[in-house]
């Protein structure tokens, strides 16, 4: 009995605090008709709740003008900052944190650039535990974040392992960070995130993400559910090689504007806008500018990379049977003369229905913001799983529990027992 009671105490807990993280504020009334408990237990979850942190109660609904008549409705919210995510965006060279609360609003932000360093496992663990402290710094957080999730440009399955023994760069890109930062840690693909924080703005049941930029990897959502497939390969675009014939494979946007526009000019190729540009600081983005501009190499190599697209989108659409695919990363805003051609090269080469082809309005941080949605998804999944410490703080908890002290522990379990024993009744607003 004592078992069954400590399970129905969890699910009625993990059920109102769902109901919270939904809820802008709400009284007992409301919550009953959102989750099925009776006021009792409302009422009780709520006291307990407060008391642990993760509730506060505000102005009852006579003092917020909503009612006039009758016992004023007591009224309670989420506290926002009772936990803190982290998503981390762990790219080849660039590197992004951001801190928020758990509602998914970004509290802090920080970021770092290797490029031109020679970065190895050991550097890439360090930049990321130096982003994640610097955007916890302002929190004064007493333990770790409730969940960091980090997104890195290689394939990741459920567990956040990538394949062993395939790729070196696969290795040097998943660097065992669980084991080297506090908390719970997840590590995902990031094209995946993108594709999660893109299906947050646009809840399209079958859509792509494609992450352009030095590589191209693709984000899949199949019947509202992201593809993992095995060892992660879900979304990997080395098929490129064989389905485009030729050697550019999974070369990204950004690395093939470079690359083309580099081979072009050493042809001998026209092209007052580029020509002028040092070839060693050459980058898409002044292709895309000497493409406003009307240069005619420039519009050349849109042409292509637009080509691409197109028939990236076609395979995609065959295969899984996608109705939007948004285009992601840096060069994303850049991109609109390249998706125009995409849309038109689409019925020349397949047969429709023909995929929606789209610029990502999320930039540069479109990773990051994955992450976050990431942590709210298992967040809202089941608060409890987050809510409470994880193993390891729980033991070492336990162990300050054991040993005396002049300080009370932090509150940290919300089915705790709850210091106040009495609540007045509640009348529905």
């Amino acid at each position: 009995m004592a078992a069954s009671m400590s399970e129905l105490r969890r699910q009625n807990s993990r059920a109102l605090l769902r109901h919270a993280l939904e809820a802008e504020h709400f009284t007992a009334a409301e919550a009953m008709a959102a989750t099925g408990l009776t006021r009792a237990t409302v009422l009780g979850l709520c006291d307990e709740l407060t008391v642990s942190g993760w509730l506060e109660e505000i102005d009852d609904s006579r003092a917020a003008g909503l009612s006039r008549r009758g016992r004023p409705a007591r009224r309670h919210r989420l506290c926002e900052r009772a936990g803190i995510l982290v998503g981390v965006d762990a790219g080849r060279s660039g590197f992004t944190a951001v801190a928020a609360d758990l509602r998914g609003t970004v509290l802090a932000s920080a970021r770092r650039d290797l490029a031109g360093r020679q970065a190895d496992r050991a550097l890439r663990v360090r930049t990321v535990q130096e982003l994640v402290a610097e955007v916890l710094a302002p929190m004064h957080l007493d333990g770790p974040p409730l969940l960091t999730v980090i997104g890195i440009p290689a394939p990741v399955d459920e567990h956040g392992v990538s394949p062993v023994g395939v790729s070196d760069f696969w290795h040097l890109m998943n660097a065992d960070f669980p084991e080297h930062l506090e908390g719970r840690v997840s590590v995902e693909n990031d094209a995946n995130l993108t594709a999660l924080a893109e299906h947050a703005l646009h809840r399209s049941e079958n859509m792509a993400a494609l992450l352009v930029g030095e590589r191209i990897g693709a984000g899949l959502v199949v019947d509202g559910r992201l593809l993992h497939g095995a060892r992660g390969g879900a979304g990997e675009m080395r098929f490129l090689d064989a389905v485009l014939q030729d050697d550019a494979g999974a070369e990204g946007v950004g690395a093939l504007a470079r690359r083309w526009a580099l081979e072009a000019l050493e042809r001998g190729a026209d092209s007052p806008a580029l020509a002028d540009v040092d070839p060693a600081r050459l980058s898409a983005v002044d292709v895309f500018a000497a493409a406003e501009d009307d240069d005619p190499l420039a519009r050349e190599i849109l042409d292509r990379l637009g080509e691409r697209v197109a028939r990236i989108a076609a395979t995609l659409v065959s295969l899984l049977g996608i109705e939007r695919v948004v285009v992601a990363g840096a060069v994303a805003e850049s991109m609109t003369p390249v998706l125009e051609r995409a849309r038109a090269t689409l019925p020349e080469i397949a047969r429709a229905p023909f995929p929606d082809i789209v610029a990502s309005t999320l930039g540069r941080d479109v990773v990051v913001h994955g992450a976050i949605q990431l942590a709210l998804d298992r967040l809202r999944r089941d608060p409890l799983e987050l809510l409470e410490p994880s193993p390891g703080r729980r033991e070492a908890e336990a162990e300050a529990t054991a040993a005396p002290s002049s300080q009370p522990a932090p509150p940290h379990d919300p089915t705790a027992r709850p210091r106040r024993e009495h609540h007045r009744e509640e009348e529905p607003a």
